[in-house]
């Protein structure tokens, strides 16, 4: 029953989304709501609209009301989501300041945390359970929205994220965690028809903040450690992309003195493209890394402690070596 369920639910919000996108991008285009080439970061031919966000976040919501049960942590989730939902469609004007948006996402983050959404970790107090809580669901809505910077970036990558979720949600019988996730992963589906390069429409804000905070809620939700004790660390790898992206960007502007908070080109994905790929290859080389992560997650949760420790020490020292080499790729010259 729970799979034909989830099959519902996922094929449901995909229909919605499918369907939702083309009328967002004309609402958008018609109240001028698009993102204009600056020649710089933004280097489409012409302005592209956004609202994408819009039509994930509705038929998200739509889909799970028309088939789900709605619970505390549920009701959490979709208090927050509304939250930065909200919160990124007014960033899309261009009228928050950075300190604005911070302040949004930890009241977001808050309500989470009220509704029983947090990590467990039983090496830690419960005060830092809680402060690791809103760090990390505050540094992955940030991690979306970061590595939004390329058609169908950010959507294909938090795909591949929630069908893996989905996945390991299945097999540990976690019903509520497989049934949302499937909800965003069918909303993901039909929306990167229309995102993927080259792009008819974007997720803005609205959609990168909202798909950031669902997935980094989702993936401290489930139980990891019903084999060992270091498949906690499951979710960095779920998640290891945008992660990636938003610490090598975070370094770099640290490195040439660059604020955090304005847009650069020190992302990996502009790096890639810097020296020959084309947009969709670059997309689909981070689309290959999140699927390799994604089964580097299943191996460390249902492998034993000794591979976790190998898998874990593999993929820093990759991260640590690509990091290196894409530094290395000049992005400042013409």
């Amino acid at each position: 029953m729970i799979i034909i369920k989830i099959v519902l639910i996922f094929f449901l919000s995909l229909l919605l989304s499918w369907r939702g996108t083309p009328m967002a991008r004309e609402a958008a285009l018609r109240f001028g709501i698009v993102d204009r080439p600056d020649g710089r970061l933004k280097t489409q031919r012409e302005p592209v609209p956004y609202l994408g966000g819009l039509s994930i976040f509705i038929s998200f919501l739509v889909s799970l009301a028309m088939v789900f049960e709605f619970e505390r942590q549920v009701l959490g989730l979709l208090l927050g989501g509304s939250l930065v939902v909200l919160l990124g469609l007014v960033d899309d004007f261009g009228v928050l300041t950075p300190a604005v948006k911070f302040s949004g996402q930890f009241l977001a983050a808050s309500c989470l945390v009220k509704s029983g959404v947090q990590m467990h970790l039983s090496f830690l107090p419960e005060t830092m359970n809680i402060v690791l809580t809103v760090i990390w669901l505050i540094g992955i809505t940030n991690a979306f929205n970061i590595i939004d910077i390329m058609d169908g970036l950010s959507a294909g990558v938090a795909l591949v994220a929630s069908i893996f979720l989905l996945a390991v949600s299945v097999i540990n019988e976690h019903q509520s965690i497989a049934i949302i996730t499937a909800a965003l992963a069918g909303s993901l589906c039909g929306f990167i028809r229309y995102n993927y390069h080259p792009a008819k429409i974007y997720m803005g804000d609205t959609g990168s903040l909202f798909i950031g905070l669902m997935l980094g809620s989702l993936s401290i939700t489930g139980q990891y450690t019903l084999n060992h004790r270091f498949a906690f660390i499951t979710p960095l790898f779920l998640l290891g992309v945008p992660i990636f992206d938003t610490l090598f960007v975070m370094i770099m502007r640290a490195r040439h003195r660059r604020s955090m908070f304005l847009g650069s080109r020190d992302h990996a994905a502009l790096r890639l493209r810097k020296v020959g790929l084309s947009t969709s290859e670059t997309v689909n080389l981070f689309y290959v890394a999140a699927v390799l992560l994604g089964v580097l997650a299943f191996l460390n949760i249902f492998g034993n402690e000794r591979m976790s420790i190998v898998i874990g020490g593999g993929v820093l020292l990759a991260a640590i070596a690509s990091g290196i080499a894409l530094a290395r790729i000049d992005v400042e010259s013409t």
